[in-house]
């Protein structure tokens, strides 16, 4: 396990050091690269795709329409299988009742949790999915630990592609007296498609969750500009650290199996283009995204923003936003051309270049670049 600086904050009290990604920066290495010689592709099992990008389940910007794409761009969406669009037959007016109510403030919690009470219909879970495959897109959907064992058999009948297990915090062994708890190493040991579990805060959980036999782990809490999980639960990880952390896990798993590589994928308040750099700097292989997607056009909520926690039916930990203004296509904010110099579009077209000026032709090799902590 690896050793982190630590600092006492009281007598006999310690606290590990982390840093978020605004912390460290990367460095330059001696050689440069044309960016046409670079590639940013990455493979999870059978499933190879040209950017580093796996979505957030949020209904505010992933619908079966964006999802396929996101496909086209060359990356995952991942459908929310206890989101809007497996609760209503056409959530069309549900989206223009939270867009009207939104005004400057986004849309009450109260309404969230009014229109999330409608319950989830297994039949459109398969009926989402059949419309991606028809469509020739790959196919992922999230559900959540507590519900994994009622809501997966209708997305794995279905044929779904990969099966994403995620919630806030995800562990390798749940304790309740409430009843059986999900036996991830089990569950995932008698599927056929690839798995990615998550969030992990740190390198044994990673490595306990590698070890169930998942292909990927989602690294860090999600926590957006809207998060409240902090202040309502006091748990904030950083992410630079985080993703540290699951890469070291990440690596003795490999000595330990002798070969089995498992994916990190980083999920926090990754915004601009940069951050996705710095994310993959300090070893993820994709990151996940969401709040950054809504300045695009297609997006369902038409640039307001929640994620699934904010619309939890008893203890919400997250608020929503007021809409804001698409600043192109989706295919612009993933691939560009950018037209402002915010970091906010082209994101991947940026980690490109970021890639090409530090000399590095893949992601392989580009996690191996140098970084700084910042004074």
């Amino acid at each position: 396990m690896p050793v982190r600086e630590t600092a006492e904050i009281g007598l006999n009290r310690f606290a590990r050091r982390g840093y978020d990604l605004d912390e460290v920066s990367i460095v330059p290495s001696r050689r440069t690269r044309d960016v046409d010689d670079v590639s940013t592709a990455w493979q999870i099992d059978a499933f190879r795709f040209d950017i580093p990008l796996i979505t957030s389940p949020s209904d505010a910007v992933v619908s079966p329409e964006t999802a396929l794409a996101v496909d086209k761009a060359g990356g995952l969406g991942v459908l929310n299988a206890e989101g809007l669009w497996t609760r209503y037959e056409d959530p069309t007016p549900v989206y223009r009742k939270l867009r009207d109510a939104a005004g400057s403030e986004g849309p009450p919690t109260a309404l969230l949790q009014e229109v999330y009470c409608e319950p989830v219909k297994t039949e459109l879970i398969s009926a989402r999915i059949k419309e991606l495959r028809d469509a020739g897109a790959t196919t992922a959907v999230r559900v959540s630990p507590q519900h994994t064992e009622q809501l997966a058999p209708a997305a794995l009948s279905a044929g779904v592609d990969l099966l994403v297990i995620q919630g806030t915090v995800v562990s390798a062994e749940h304790v309740t007296t409430q009843g059986d708890a999900l036996n991830l190493k089990e569950f995932i040991a008698d599927l056929d498609v690839p798995v990615i579990v998550g969030g992990a805060a740190d390198y044994r959980t990673a490595l306990h969750l590698m070890r169930t036999g998942a292909a990927g782990v989602i690294v860090g809490v999600g926590a957006d500009s809207f998060s409240t999980t902090d202040l309502i639960m006091g748990i904030r990880v950083p992410l630079a650290s985080a993703i540290a952390d699951a890469a070291a896990a990440r690596r003795d798993y490999l000595d330990e199996t002798g070969g089995r590589y498992v994916h990190v994928i980083a999920n926090g308040r990754i915004e601009t283009s940069g951050s996705i750099a710095r994310a993959l700097a300090c070893g993820a292989d994709a990151v996940q995204l969401g709040e950054p997607l809504r300045i695009a056009r297609e997006v369902p909520a038409g640039g307001v923003w929640w994620d699934s926690v904010a619309a939890h039916p008893r203890l919400p930990r997250g608020g929503a936003s007021a809409p804001l203004p698409p600043a192109g296509s989706l295919q612009q904010v993933l691939l560009g051309p950018a037209e402002q110099a915010d970091g906010r579009t082209n994101l991947f077209g940026a980690l490109r270049r970021t890639m090409a000026k530090t000399g590095y032709r893949d992601l392989k090799e580009f996690q191996r670049v140098d970084l700084v902590i910042g004074g």
